[in-house]
C-alpha cells in the first residue's frame, strides 16, 4: 500500500464521499490502533447503520480498541445523531413566556442596562437563533422594527419573539414598551413576520405577580 492509499490521503485528493466505511472509522480512530480494528468493528456491527446504536460496552469487546478510543467513537456517533435530530428539529419549541424568560434570565441577570434580543422562529415555533440586537441605558428605546425584522429575514423565520429586561427586576411595562410593541406588530404584518410575543424580563421577587416577566401576548396585547 503507497502512502496515497492511506485513507487521509485519499480523503485530501478525493473527499470523504471517496472513502469506504472502514476507511472512515480508520480515520476516527487515529494512527494508533492497528489496521485491523476498523474492520473488526465494522464487522462486528454489520454496518455503519447498526454501529450508530453502539455505547461504551459494545466497543469494549474489541479487541484492540483501548477506553479512550471507544469514548471518542462514542462521543462521535453522539455528535452525529444530534446533527440528524437537530437537522429535523432546529431548536428548543417557545410556545409560552415562561419558556422565553428561561431562555433569556441568564443573559439577562445582574445587568445595569436594558438589552433587547430576537428570537426567530420556525413555523412549529422552534427557535432558529437568539441575537441581541440593542444595548443602552435603563430608559432608552432599544427595540427598532429594522434590527428586528432583519435578524427574522436573515434566518428566514416565520415568527419572532422579542425580549428585553428591566434592570430593576419589576417587568411592568412602560408606556414605551407598549408602544414599540404595537409598532413591532404593524412592522411584523408589512414583512410577512408574525411578532408572536414580546416578553419583559425580570425577577420573581421584584414582580408583583412573583413570575418575573410580563408577556403582551398572554396579556392579550398583540
Amino acid at each position: 500500500m503507497t502512502a496515497d492509499d492511506l485513507p487521509r490521503a485519499r480523503l485530501r485528493r478525493l473527499g470523504p464521499r471517496a472513502l469506504l466505511d472502514a476507511e472512515l472509522i480508520a480515520l476516527l480512530l487515529g494512527p494508533a490502533p492497528s489496521d485491523g480494528v476498523a474492520a473488526e468493528i465494522l464487522r462486528q456491527a454489520g454496518d455503519l447503520a447498526a454501529l450508530a446504536s453502539w455505547e461504551m460496552p459494545d466497543f469494549a469487546r474489541v479487541a484492540g480498541l483501548g477506553p479512550a478510543k471507544a469514548a471518542e467513537l462514542v462521543a462521535a456517533l453522539e455528535v452525529g445523531r444530534r446533527m440528524r435530530e437537530r437537522a429535523h428539529d432546529p431548536g428548543e419549541r417557545l410556545d409560552a413566556p415562561a419558556k422565553v424568560w428561561a431562555r433569556v434570565e441568564p443573559l439577562a441577570a445582574g445587568l445595569a442596562v436594558e438589552k433587547c434580543w430576537v428570537l426567530c422562529l420556525n413555523r412549529r415555533n422552534r427557535l432558529l437563533g437568539l441575537h441581541e440586537i440593542s444595548s443602552g441605558t435603563a430608559t432608552s428605546s432599544l427595540l427598532h422594527p429594522r434590527e428586528v425584522f432583519r435578524q427574522a429575514l436573515r434566518h428566514a423565520a416565520s415568527a419572532v419573539i422579542v425580549a428585553h429586561n428591566h434592570p430593576s427586576g419589576d417587568p411592568a411595562p412602560s408606556h414605551a414598551d407598549r408602544a414599540v410593541t404595537r409598532q413591532l406588530a404593524e412592522a411584523g404584518r408589512v414583512v410577512g413576520v408574525e411578532l408572536l410575543d414580546h416578553v419583559v424580563v425580570g425577577r420573581p421577587e421584584s414582580d408583583p405577580a412573583a413570575k418575573g416577566w410580563f408577556s403582551f401576548g398572554e396579556a392579550g396585547l398583540i
